[in-house]
């Protein structure tokens, strides 16, 4: 007979495994119907999870028939810059706000805080002018500059620094390290999880953002990032949805791979074991 521990422990993980298909499964179609011929009825009932005759020719027409491979590079520039950008400018903003004393303070920190609350769509129109007058329209600035920092990312790197010891702190201030030495070399490597846990989070949301860019750039401009190149695709191929679930699958990949190499490293780590020599 089967203990009540591992009766409970079976039942747990078959009903997490149950969540998971339900969680995979849109993606499971959506790749399968990029892989189906097109003598294959993708709309039959029953739906056919399982291709009959697997292709690739959808994704092949996908990079013949439109610039999907500018449409990456231009993407990968955007998330790559944005995600630099936002480890910089929110790690020296949540530093001094986790360590230094100052007055206004906690009114500066809850301040930022507040602005969490406010939707992208009541500041959307004042960042547009603003990036107008800037002359940043279809440009890679024009493209990042809203998210070149986030309360979030300021909120989650103090919490990450009120973490680390303050041992290390007036160590590093014993040996002569000045205060901008102590962010870098001290403050930095202890708390790389919060900063590589921040850069996926803002590598998704540049790498899928749609609203923003259909503002700030023209129609069929070069700068196109992938989820307009794939909104475009509906346009061309408006009967063909092998080719539009082909053009989505290869604008989550990137985000998959990602995921699947940094997530070892999002882990509760000892505060002094990045620190640089």
């Amino acid at each position: 007979m089967i203990r009540n521990g591992t009766g409970k422990t079976l039942v747990t993980y078959g009903l997490l495994l149950a969540i998971a298909f339900v969680m995979l499964l849109p993606l499971l179609w959506l790749v399968s119907t990029s892989l189906k011929a097109p003598t294959e009825d993708i709309f039959q009932y029953p739906p056919q999870l399982l291709p009959q005759q697997p292709t690739l020719e959808n994704y092949a027409q996908v990079w013949q028939l439109a610039p999907f491979g500018r449409y990456l590079i231009n993407s990968t520039i955007v998330a790559v810059l944005t995600v630099t950008l936002n480890l910089l400018f929110c790690s020296l903003a949540a530093y001094p706000l986790a360590r230094l004393s100052f007055r206004g303070r906690d009114w500066i920190l809850t301040s930022i805080i507040a602005t969490i609350l406010i939707p992208f769509q009541i500041v959307m129109i004042p960042l547009y002018v603003l990036t107008v007058q800037l002359g940043l329209r279809n440009s890679y600035l024009g493209l990042i500059f809203p998210a070149i920092a986030s309360a979030f990312g300021i909120f989650l790197l103090r919490q990450a620094f009120l973490g680390v010891p303050k041992e290390l702190e007036e160590a590093a201030r014993i040996d002569g390290c000045s205060e901008l030495g102590l962010w870098w070399h001290v403050m930095l490597p202890a708390i790389r999880p919060a900063l590589i846990t921040l850069a996926i989070f803002v590598f998704i949301g540049s790498w899928s953002d749609f609203l923003w860019p259909l503002i700030v750039l023209d129609p069929g401009s070069d700068y196109y990032t992938l989820p307009l190149g794939v909104a475009s695709l509906e346009g061309v191929f408006s009967p063909d949805w092998r080719i539009i679930a082909a053009g989505s699958v290869l604008s989550i990949l990137p985000i998959l791979l990602l995921f699947a190499f940094l997530q070892r490293y999002i882990v509760p780590s000892e505060a002094g074991s990045g620190v640089k020599g």
